[in-house]
């Protein structure tokens, strides 16, 4: 298995350089400057729709799915290598970003570039966290249809989400067969969706598709039962993620 530790500080090479691993919307929005950026790929973690999102891409009323870096597998991405002068505002962006509420670990893994032969760099990766109420585990991908298709949150439908990450894939020759099934599932549920008022709250901009779906699929709770509250106890075991020091940085 991938090589994993806690700290991320550590993951600067020896020019002060860091290296993040984006294996989602870090992909196609990474929102930090960076020197370079090359596909590469991470051994025993895998992309999964396993996360509930009551803020991103769904709410609390409605909460939509997002991917997590799981256990097993092989999942290809890309790597940046962001200059060391940028390094701490990088990483305290993406406490911001990517830590919210604590669902991830951020860790460090060990990330073969491809098309170079020399060791596998140490990048800033966000694993899933399996112990946190937002973790939802493995879900049939009926279910994940009917959780993407009607949520939408602060950063956009959640349909654009599974949209844009696939056809950044493609771009790169990267081929994820169960995701390509979650979308032709997606596909049959739109044509079996009736025209419904959609109550979710308003948001970025969509694509006339995943904004017309949006509409269609009723905005059921239907997915908040699946994902447990949050309790003042899980909040202090998990949000402290948001704020971690950067003296090791």
């Amino acid at each position: 298995m991938t090589r994993c530790a806690g700290s991320a500080g550590q993951s600067r090479d020896s020019s002060g350089d860091l290296w993040v691993f984006a294996y989602g919307s870090l992909m196609w929005r990474p929102g930090f400057p960076f020197a370079e950026v090359a596909r590469a790929r991470v051994t025993g973690y895998s992309r999964r729709f396993c996360v509930a999102s009551v803020h991103h891409r769904g709410s609390a009323e409605r909460p939509g799915l997002v991917l997590g870096l799981d256990r097993g597998g092989v999942c290809e991405g890309l790597v940046y290598r962001v200059p060391a002068a940028q390094a701490r505002a990088t990483l305290a962006y993406l406490r911001e970003r990517e830590q919210v509420n604590g669902v991830y670990r951020e860790v460090r893994v060990e990330a073969e570039i491809e098309g170079r032969s020399h060791a596998p760099v140490l990048a800033v990766a966000y694993l899933v966290e399996r112990a946190h109420p937002s973790y939802v585990g493995r879900l049939p991908l009926a279910c994940q249809a009917r959780l993407i298709t009607g949520a939408r949150g602060l950063s956009g439908v959640n349909l654009d989400y599974l949209v844009n990450t696939l056809r950044h894939m493609r771009e790169l020759g990267i081929r994820e067969r169960e995701l390509e099934r979650l979308l032709g599932v997606i596909g049959g549920v739109f044509g079996r969706c009736r025209s419904a008022p959609c109550r979710c709250a308003s948001a970025g901009p969509a694509s006339a598709r995943a904004e017309a779906l949006c509409r269609a699929k009723r905005c059921r709770a239907e997915g908040a039962r699946l994902v447990r509250r949050m309790k003042p106890g899980d909040r202090r075991r998990f949000s402290y993620r948001r704020h971690l020091s950067d003296a090791d940085v």
